[in-house]
């Protein structure tokens, strides 16, 4: 287990350690119980299954895992290996630090570009999802729109934690 470094200051404590993304991901880990658990019932009384709840339920899974590496990002707890970065100067840690919110930045903005071109695709060609026949635009927006907000977390880090 790593302790905090001595010569850093200690990260301040959030003001709102509440976000709309615990909502939302409560929200859709229920959703997604619902509708796994009412498939199941299904096909275990009827041997029918509701082929469509696949097709939301991997919706629903895209967007928790956008939704999980904001907040993830915004609380800090992605997966690090810091083993060298430890042994780096307090000045060093924090170029590390700003270097990899800046990777991460430029990785989601790539996200971003290319989940809005590929939505923009899905729209123009009017191609619809296999199971449920809706507009499939309607699952790719996603993409951009939550690249977008880890993009957003990640600049709150970048500026809000980094002293002047």
């Amino acid at each position: 287990m790593t302790q905090p470094s001595p010569e850093l200051p200690p990260e301040p404590r959030e003001s709102r350690p509440f976000h709309i993304e615990d909502a939302l991901a409560a929200l859709i880990m229920a959703a997604l119980c619902v509708i796994t658990f009412a498939n199941v019932l299904t096909r275990y009384f009827t041997n029918i299954s509701f082929a469509f709840t696949e097709e939301f339920s991997v919706f629903l899974v895209v967007v928790m895992t956008f939704i999980g590496a904001a907040t993830a990002f915004t609380r800090g707890h992605h997966l690090a290996i810091t083993f060298l970065v430890d042994k780096l100067p307090a000045r060093g840690r924090l170029w590390q630090r700003r270097f990899a919110l800046a990777c991460g930045l430029a990785m989601f903005g790539v996200l971003t570009w290319y989940g809005a071109l590929m939505w923009w695709d899905d729209f123009e060609t009017g191609l619809t999802s296999p199971g449920l026949g809706v507009p499939q635009w309607w699952y790719t927006l996603s993409v951009p729109v939550l690249s977008a907000l880890v993009e957003f977390r990640l600049l709150q880090l970048l500026f809000k934690r980094a002293p002047a």
